[in-house]
């Protein structure tokens, strides 16, 4: 076998493990199909890049497993006229996946080193639609609101009020929230016309949300 048959078959397992996980929405599966998880992951981790498992990143931080990645994608809801605020860049894998099915993404995480290698991969896979910055994501980013979708990768205790503000009616944001980095739910907020409408979808496992910026 070749590396070539060895990797379009570890690809091919890839799709199969995210639909037997329910990521079944053919728009998120084309997108991962599309959008290499190799090209995130590297060092001693690069040979698990198409299994199912989070791994680590630099800054102390991890690139999500797919089916979690597929699962979120899903529950946004993404349309292709769409922007979408994603807070917490990390590896960038998940900001690429959104990026092929929005019109537009700005991704912002507080450690500016991953900001830096995320955008070099963006550069590389072409992916132009993408506005990376380094800036404090529990605050969101007001000058660009309001949102369609807003996709947060780190977990709160409650949806933070400057994101829930920034919003658009009809809008959806998909969230990690819980007290304790072993007790989370993911949930989705659909904003009406009147209010909030929120929805637990299932237990997840996050970093925490944290104000401000990293060091590095």
């Amino acid at each position: 076998m070749t590396e070539g048959d060895d990797l379009a078959q570890r690809k091919m397992r890839f799709l199969f493990a995210l639909r037997s996980k329910g990521v079944t929405e053919a728009r998120v599966l084309a997108a991962m199909e599309r959008i290499d998880r190799g090209a995130f992951v590297r060092g001693i981790f690069s040979e698990r890049a198409y299994e199912d498992m989070p791994l680590p990143i630099a800054c102390g931080q991890t690139i999500s497993q797919p089916s979690v990645v597929g699962l979120m994608t899903q529950a946004l809801e993404v349309g292709p006229r769409d922007t979408v605020l994603e807070i917490g860049t990390g590896s960038g894998y998940q900001a690429a996946v959104l990026a092929v099915l929005a019109r537009r993404v700005y991704t912002i995480d507080r450690h500016r080193r991953l900001v830096r290698e995320a955008n070099a991969v963006f550069e590389a896979l072409d992916l132009s639609n993408i506005v990376s910055l380094a800036a404090d994501g529990s605050r969101g980013l007001p000058d660009q609101a309001p949102f369609d979708r807003i996709l947060v990768t780190a977990a709160a205790e409650d949806p933070p009020g400057p994101l829930l503000s920034q919003l658009k009616i009809g809008g959806i944001m998909v969230l990690p929230v819980g007290q304790s980095d072993t007790v989370q739910s993911l949930i989705r907020v659909r904003r009406t016309e009147t209010g909030f409408d929120y929805e637990e979808l299932r237990p997840v496992r996050f970093v925490p949300l944290i104000e401000g910026m990293a060091g590095d």
